[in-house]
């Protein structure tokens, strides 16, 4: 039953309800393997063993009574420490909430937790969640288990490590310029980055409003494309507090007809040229994907350029100030070093020069940039331009490398990331499919397409 620590929580699920596994021995694998493994990757930072086992063995009264609390009943999993858990000191990676413990879940977690999952514990995250390195002043620094002397990226890069060596079934991300869809993308899980406006943000260290509202967005991670595909629905639609959610439907992946869809695809963006396995693995996707049958044209979506561009302008032009706004929020008087990139002089004097006209251009840029699903329904490109890389690497970064992932939290699509192979050093290598608004029926149909005939979740040897 070992094995078990890597069966999808779908899998998981069926087999509790089925008698053939309990929650509490479910939820006891998980927490053994997260003791053997957390010393050498530094992803879970507070863990809450006792009530987890506590919590799985009522789970199990009810399902002795033929009672299951919801689809997730008796999963375990993990939560980011950017989201709000009732009774779980919730830091947010800054020290000004060192020892803050709030008094209720986030709504997204509430909603998994109320479909029967088992909370864990909460995963490591940089400060604020602004870095594609996930170290902060409290926890310090999370490895990738394929290689602990690389990263696994940012900001969900604590979710997308233990997910990865069996600690958790499931995890929440969230996903302001990529956080999702990169970790995922290095440590070779599934991670999906909705809609702008699906998934509320109450109780998140970065919150909703403001200028970068609709960048942010939450959303599930797995090792299997089918978990996101059950945890989406779960976490989506209005909680009564986030204004910019709205009660938009969701499609099953399962009613997506493939050879019906139109998919462009393209390996490099003419800007940032990713690694030679990146572009590798996209190739040979797009590839297979063709010889299945499936419509697909080599092509680039119109003005990546000018949105890259729009991108760097609104980050640079508000980053600064809302760091320095969330740090005076939380009462952090000592921020940590993942910061100083945005906290520049230039950044801080940017932090009041906001020019109104740039907000236009970026609505502008949306508008037009949706003419593009009228002739595809789908884009199939790389989830970053670089496989995992050693510690500090990303402290280099601009907002032009950012670009694979970044230009959609711009245009508020959804986006997907599965593994779909592997570089010539062992890594894990991802692919991205980004869907029309809503439709993240088809990314997460053509996600798991790509998950069954490229392989997909391949376990660390740790």
């Amino acid at each position: 039953m070992s094995d078990a620590i890597y069966w999808s929580a779908s899998r998981v699920a069926h087999e509790i309800r089925a008698g053939n596994l309990s929650a509490r021995e479910m939820v006891d694998l998980c927490l053994d393997r997260i003791d053997r493994v957390n010393s050498k990757i530094n992803a879970v930072v507070q863990l809450v063993d006792e009530r987890a086992r506590s919590e799985a063995d009522a789970l199990d009264r009810l399902a002795a009574r033929g009672q299951f609390k919801g689809p997730l009943h008796g999963v375990p999993i993990t939560i980011k420490d950017s989201f709000d858990t009732e009774g779980i000191i919730s830091t947010g990676g800054t020290l000004g909430r060192k020892s803050f413990i709030p008094q209720h879940d986030a709504p997204v977690v509430a909603r998994l937790r109320n479909a029967g999952a088992v909370l864990l514990g909460k995963t490591n995250t940089p400060e604020l969640t602004f870095s594609g390195e996930t170290s902060n002043l409290i926890y310090g620094r999370t490895n990738n288990p394929y290689d602990l002397e690389r990263s696994p990226g940012g900001s969900s890069g604590g979710s997308a490590a233990v997910i990865a060596c069996g600690g958790a079934a499931l995890e929440l991300g969230s996903d302001t310029g990529g956080s999702i869809r990169e970790p995922a993308h290095l440590c070779g899980i599934t991670g999906i980055k909705p809609t702008s406006g699906r998934t509320p943000r109450t109780g998140h260290i970065v919150p909703y409003g403001g200028v970068l509202d609709a960048l942010t967005q939450v959303g599930p991670m797995a090792r299997y494309v089918e978990d996101l595909a059950l945890a989406l629905p779960l976490i989506c639609g209005p909680d009564g507090t986030d204004p910019a959610v709205v009660p938009v439907p969701i499609r099953d992946p399962q009613d997506v007809n493939l050879s019906s869809l139109r998919i462009a695809w393209y390996a490099d963006n003419g800007i940032v040229s990713p690694h030679e396995d990146i572009q590798r693995v996209v190739t040979e996707t797009a590839q297979v994907l063709q010889r299945r049958g499936l419509n697909l044209t080599a092509q680039l979506l119109p003005g990546t350029r000018h949105l890259v561009n729009l991108t760097t302008q609104l980050r640079e032009a508000t980053n600064a100030g809302f760091i320095l706004r969330l740090l005076e929020r939380y009462g952090t008087v000592e921020h940590g070093p993942e910061l100083d990139g945005y906290l520049t002089e230039q950044g801080v004097a940017n932090a009041n020069r906001l020019d109104p006209a740039l907000l236009e251009q970026v609505d502008e840029a949306r508008a037009g940039a949706l003419g593009f699903f009228q002739d595809f329904d789908a884009i199939l490109c790389p989830a970053s331009f670089a496989v995992a890389r050693p510690h500090q690497a990303s402290h280099a970064d601009s907002f032009d490398d950012w670009g694979y992932v970044q230009i959609h939290n711009l245009l508020g699509w959804p986006g997907a990331s599965v593994r779909a192979g592997t570089s010539a050093g062992g890594i894990p290598v991802g692919v991205q499919l980004i869907a029309a608004p809503w439709r993240e029926d088809i990314a997460l149909a053509l996600a798991q397409e790509i998950e069954t005939v490229m392989g997909g979740f391949q376990p660390p040897g740790l």
